[in-house]
Order: structure tokens, then C-alpha cells, then sequence
């Protein structure tokens, strides 16, 4: 492990674990969504606190992360948890091997997606990250997914930008997902909600930031499409939830 990945990795450790807060967030968000038993898939695991927070729900999760220092990571954080099952590989709408864009040192922005790269290279979050190594990852999709493991109650999906392509390799709805929205990179959002609405009935809501906390009331896919075409580019990023009704 090189300077720029330790330090990449110490970073991501201290955003994600360093505020205690942050998991009693999580919990209370990712509540209304499973029941102890439940199945869920973290696509785009990180270094796992998301799973960390759907563990403590008493869900079962498998976690997909392709960045062999992170899932490597998980792998000891998480690996005597019988609930918890780590995959190295990425989700793409096709099985098979993808160039992946890393940021070493700041590994939670490396995409799949490379138009997605200059799409928030306006924001101010992103004016200092550089993609230094291009890395080749297996891909499975979540159709092939749910073949082996079984149909989740709650899919979070975090892949920075390749959350469209995602998608398209899921072939029915599942019951919620999550996923993030950039007003920079508001297409890829938009994306997903036509995608969702062809394969369900779904209803939406955001939480915006890191808040973990939703919106008073769930809305159509057109209002929530509406709300995202609204944001000025340089607004604030969030989380989209989507529940079949």
C-alpha cells in the first residue's frame, strides 16, 4: 500500500467512523425499510458503515465493494459476522470486467463511470480529487445477484455515478433503494427514476446531505424528477429512497 492510499484510506476512516452520530443516523434512516431477517445489498460497501448500521438492524447483508484495499478492509472488519458477506467485485448493468476510475486518495469517489468524472468536476467537493489509476474489476449485475443470494427488502446503491447502468441489470423491482443524487450529475438520478418507473410503482423521497433524515411526505417519480431539475448545479448533494407503493 502506497502513501496516497494509506492516507486515502486513514480519511475515509476518519469521515465515515470518526463521528459516532453518524451510525445512530443510519440505523434510525434504514429502520422503516427492513425487519430483522431481511436481506439487503450495500452496492458500493465503502469501508461498511452503511452495512455496519443494516447489520445492527439484525439484516443480512452482502456488501459489494471492487476496491481490493477497502473490500480487503471489510473483509476484517466484518469477517466473523455470519450475517455479513463481503464481494470484491463491481455492479454493472452486463457480467463481466469494467475499468474502474480511482481516486487513491480519495477512494470514495472512484467510478465505473468516466463522463461522470468531468460532470462534477464543478463542484467544490470535487476541485481537488484527482483519478490517478485506472483499475479492472470483475462485474456482476443484480439480476445475477439476487440468483445467488435472494431477493433483497433494501438495496443502497452508491457507485458514484454508474447508478443508471446499475440498474439496468436489475430485471424486476425490489421492495426500497437508496441512491444518491448530484445536482451536477443530476442525469444519472434522473436516470434511475425513469428506470425505476418501468420496472414498478414506486414512490420517492431525499434526505439532503448527510442529514439521514427524509422528507415529510413521499412523492411520485415526476414530482421527484421535478425536485432534482430544480436544484442549481452547485446545490446541495443527497440520497434518493425509492418504495414500491
Amino acid at each position: 500500500m502506497d502513501l496516497r492510499s494509506t492516507a486515502g484510506l486513514l480519511r475515509s476512516l476518519l469521515i465515515y467512523y470518526g463521528h459516532p452520530l453518524r451510525h445512530r443516523r443510519l440505523v434510525r434512516l434504514y429502520a422503516p425499510f427492513v425487519r430483522p431477517g431481511d436481506l439487503a445489498f450495500d452496492i458500493g460497501a465503502h469501508l461498511g458503515n452503511h452495512t455496519r448500521a443494516l447489520a445492527a438492524l439484525g439484516v443480512r447483508v452482502v456488501a459489494v465493494e471492487p476496491q481490493p484495499l477497502l473490500a480487503g478492509f471489510m473483509r476484517r472488519a466484518f469477517g466473523r459476522n455470519p450475517n455479513i458477506t463481503v464481494l470484491e467485485c463491481a455492479l454493472d448493468a452486463e457480467v463481466g470486467e469494467v475499468e474502474m476510475h480511482v481516486s487513491s486518495a480519495v477512494p470514495a469517489v472512484s467510478t465505473l463511470d468516466p463522463a461522470w468524472k468531468a460532470q462534477v468536476g464543478s463542484m467544490r467537493a470535487f476541485q481537488n480529487v484527482t483519478w490517478d489509476t485506472v483499475l479492472p474489476v470483475a462485474t456482476t449485475n443484480l439480476a445475477a445477484l439476487i440468483s445467488v443470494h435472494g431477493r433483497p427488502a433494501f438495496c443502497k446503491l452508491d457507485v458514484e455515478g454508474a447508478e443508471h447502468r446499475v440498474l439496468r441489470g436489475l430485471d424486476s423491482p425490489i421492495p426500497a433503494l437508496a441512491f444518491e443524487y448530484l445536482p451536477a450529475a443530476r442525469r444519472t438520478a434522473l436516470a434511475c427514476i425513469e428506470r425505476l418507473d418501468q420496472l414498478g410503482a414506486y414512490e420517492y423521497n431525499w434526505s439532503l446531505g448527510e442529514t439521514a433524515r427524509l422528507q415529510a411526505s413521499w412523492v411520485p417519480g415526476k414530482a421527484a424528477a421535478e425536485f432534482l431539475r430544480r436544484l442549481p448545479d452547485k446545490g446541495r448533494e443527497g440520497n434518493l429512497f425509492a418504495r414500491l407503493r
